[in-house]
């Protein structure tokens, strides 16, 4: 008995153009340019969600060297102020209390001052 493919191939090239389908131009219309845009998409999609880290990690130091330096510290002081002290605190942790609990951050700048022996 002869097994033909011709449901399988059309369901597969359905899953491209579907998944293609807000796509500019041929891309959203031809299967073989569909399925190379479907690829690339996913591509970016990966490498985005690894940029987000290091854009929100970025964003926080931002935060942190702004509020920092309003104390009379500089970013890299502090953080190395803190570790001295045995501070274990993160970046999004500092960041946050620096824009939503002043009180609480100038309590940090002044332990990694006191560390830094200033």
């Amino acid at each position: 008995m002869r097994v033909k493919n011709a449901l399988n191939a059309r369901k597969k090239k359905k899953k491209f153009l579907k998944f293609v389908k807000g796509f500019r131009g041929a891309l959203s219309r031809r299967y073989t340019l569909a399925k190379q845009s479907y690829y690339r998409a996913l591509k970016f999609a990966f490498d985005g969600r690894k940029n987000k880290k290091g854009n929100f990690r970025r964003l926080w130091i931002t935060r942190i060297n702004i509020a920092a330096r309003k104390e009379g510290l500089k970013y890299n002081e502090l953080i190395h102020g803190l570790k001295l002290a045995n501070v274990q605190i993160n970046r999004k942790m500092l960041a946050e209390l620096s824009v939503n609990d002043p009180e609480s951050f100038r309590e940090y700048v002044n332990i990694a001052k006191s560390a830094l022996g200033k």
